[in-house]
């Protein structure tokens, strides 16, 4: 039976990890995974890093996309609509030329057909790769940037684009129809721009 002496000195849970939003990629940092992962040949993470960020899904809909998601015939989309899993509600992204380019030579180099999923699972057990498989992947990117694992998440993909969307824009209706979030605050919520803002503002005043 636990006494109250040892409860007064249990650590909490969350000593020593980091809670709360995982922080998005800088432009810096996009663009010298995207000179790695090119020079390295790793054409199918080249492809997954691009369309993560500009699709700016979840993982489980990222990697539930299939070929004709992006790709109508031998032409690639500009712009992409899918069906949100958690929300039911669908969101619409648009397919960048740097990230059509590598879609390109990966769907090319793989063999995949219209109705096959874009990035196939390479376990047997599943028809495309994972949340955990793609988490394990990002894990790696992070390392390869030199970066804290425990810094960055999936979700840090998703939040990448429309952070430097709403830094340049400050258009909040936009980051929230490209997120697909129902209600604003929510998209206020998920960038945590609150604080940000508040901190630039009082770092701009001074007395």
């Amino acid at each position: 039976m636990e006494t109250a002496g040892n409860a007064d000195h249990r650590e909490p849970w969350n000593k020593g990890k980091i809670v709360g939003q995982k922080a998005p990629f800088k432009l810096k940092d996009i663009w010298a995974l995207r000179v790695r992962l090119q020079i390295e040949g790793r054409v199918r993470e080249l492809a997954l890093f691009n369309l993560g960020i500009d699709s700016k899904l979840r993982a489980c809909d990222l990697v539930a996309l299939k070929v004709r998601d992006v790709c109508h015939g031998d032409q690639m989309a500009t712009r992409a609509i899918v069906m949100q899993s958690k929300t039911q509600r669908p969101v619409q992204f648009e397919i960048t030329q740097t990230t059509r380019d590598a879609l390109q030579t990966w769907i090319k180099q793989a063999g995949l057909k219209s109705e096959q999923f874009l990035f196939p699972s390479r376990l047997h057990d599943s028809p495309h790769l994972g949340t955990r498989q793609y988490a394990r992947i990002l894990g790696h990117w992070v390392d390869d940037l030199g970066l804290d694992r425990a810094d960055y998440g999936t979700h840090s993909m998703r939040r990448t684009k429309a952070t430097l969307i709403y830094r340049r824009t400050k258009n909040l209706r936009a980051v929230q129809l490209l997120l697909g979030h129902s209600k604003l605050e929510s998209t206020v919520r998920y960038l945590g721009i609150e604080v940000d803002d508040a901190l630039e503002i009082s770092e701009r005043t001074e007395i």
